[in-house]
């Protein structure tokens, strides 16, 4: 199998992401939300509330886990973004910023996917 490009690589990782959240009960409402403090790769509904999803794709961990390639600046570029949207649609209730990492083999195949609630939070 040819090698992904960065953009294929998340792509892939978008897509599968947001075919395990509905199958977790997330309603996607919107993919690739881009604002002037950056982009949200999913918005979704989870009940009654409004959830920012960062999707983090790895095929090895040269660069360390998806989990660990949020850094302090994409957090506060999520929390920035997050808060754009809101405002923007004159959203009162509840929101989030939930992360979904997802490990892959070189070859392709899905090795790992963990949802992780309530990643992002300001302070």
């Amino acid at each position: 199998m040819k090698a992904r490009t960065p953009k294929e690589l998340g792509r892939l990782g978008e897509d599968l992401a947001a075919r395990y959240l509905q199958g977790q009960g997330y309603e996607i409402l919107q993919r690739n939300y881009r604002c002037q403090a950056g982009e949200i790769d999913i918005v979704a509904r989870d009940g009654s509330w409004l959830v920012f999803v960062e999707v983090r794709t790895r095929t090895g961990h040269y660069f360390g886990t998806p989990e660990e390639s949020i850094t302090p600046a994409k957090k506060s570029h999520l929390l920035l973004a997050g808060q754009t949207y809101v405002d923007e649609r004159g959203w009162d209730g509840y929101w989030r910023i939930d992360v979904v990492a997802i490990e892959l083999s070189p070859q392709g195949s899905l090795r790992r996917i963990h949802l992780i609630r309530n990643a992002v939070e300001e302070g």
